[in-house]
């Protein structure tokens, strides 16, 4: 029997190992060989919930076909977030929360795809629907990638799906859910020991905007006060990296509210996307909290006029 590896996108957050780890037991349960694998190192919010249940930080991979034919993605579809030998293996599952874009196969696979706010509540109703009991430590997990997410509910993704889903995982993992997800959010906060390049890659994706390659990267933080005072690094940075626009979003978790850092030749398509000015490299994103619903829609709208 061939043995899966299961993973998420690169840069990895608190959903894709949670789903990673999710996905592999449920794999498991239906009789395969699974393991979680990462295509990148944990970030402080991920780690503080793998420590918080005592979950081991699954291996960090940069190929996959030299050592397996088949894998499962999680939290992910469009290949340019994938590993780099996508191309050379077997994707049998998918499961996903995200648009679909540049994803084909060569033959038919598991594509579980809903626009709801986290990839862990999908996989809870899939262990829901086979009747597999979640243990107390994946739960937890699964629970930390839905308050992550949805900003503890506050995000525009999140759905009564996501919070039902929650309040489930939270009474499995024995968590005072309010106390907890606080407590996971502000474990992602710390910018202080990050470097600049750090800070542009710990929650980095890239995308095919109608030819354009575009680099949305986003940082969760209290206050904006710490990542204003290296604007001028971080946009430096930002030139070099090759992309046509770039755009790092700032989000204040407790506030709600957004300011964008952008880099690029040409801001014609950010500014008709959120219907405002680029002043100085910078543009304020008032009531903006999610990348996937309230960012990327809009610039490939943009994009596409």
């Amino acid at each position: 029997m061939s043995k899966y590896l299961v993973f998420g996108h690169k840069n990895p957050d608190t959903d894709t190992i949670a789903s990673a780890i999710a996905m592999s037991f449920f794999l498991e349960r239906q009789g395969y060989d699974a393991e979680p694998v990462a295509l990148g190192t944990p970030n402080e919010e991920t780690e503080f919930a793998l420590n918080y249940f005592n979950v081991e930080a699954p291996r960090v991979v940069t190929t996959v076909a030299n050592e397996v034919e088949h894998v499962a993605l999680v939290d992910h579809n469009e290949p340019q977030q994938s590993v780099d030998d996508l191309a050379d293996v077997t994707v049998d599952y998918v499961i996903d929360h995200h648009r679909i874009a540049g994803f084909e196969t060569a033959q038919p696979l598991y594509y579980r795809a809903e626009p709801i706010g986290c990839t862990a509540t999908v996989l809870l109703k899939m262990f829901k629907e086979h009747d597999y009991d979640i243990p107390k430590s994946i739960a937890g997990l699964m629970l930390s990638a839905i308050i992550s997410d949805t900003l503890l509910f506050k995000s525009p993704t999140c759905t009564n799906q996501d919070e039902s889903a929650a309040r489930e995982l939270a009474k499995i993992a024995e968590v005072d859910l309010e106390k907890y997800g606080l407590e996971l959010l502000k474990a992602g906060t710390n910018l202080s020991t990050k470097t600049i390049d750090e800070l542009l890659t710990l929650d980095a994706k890239s995308f095919d905007m109608n030819g354009r390659k575009v680099r949305i990267a986003q940082v969760n933080a209290i206050g904006f006060e710490e990542m204003q005072a290296q604007k001028a690094e971080l946009l430096t940075a930002m030139d070099a990296s090759g992309y046509d626009l770039f755009v790092l979003i700032v989000t204040d978790i407790l506030e709600s509210n957004s300011f964008g850092l952008v880099s690029g030749d040409d801001f014609t398509q950010v500014e008709a996307a959120f219907g405002t000015t680029v002043i100085d490299n910078e543009l304020l994103l008032p009531g903006v909290v999610s990348r996937k619903k309230q960012v990327v829609p809009q610039l490939t709208a943009a994009y596409e006029k």
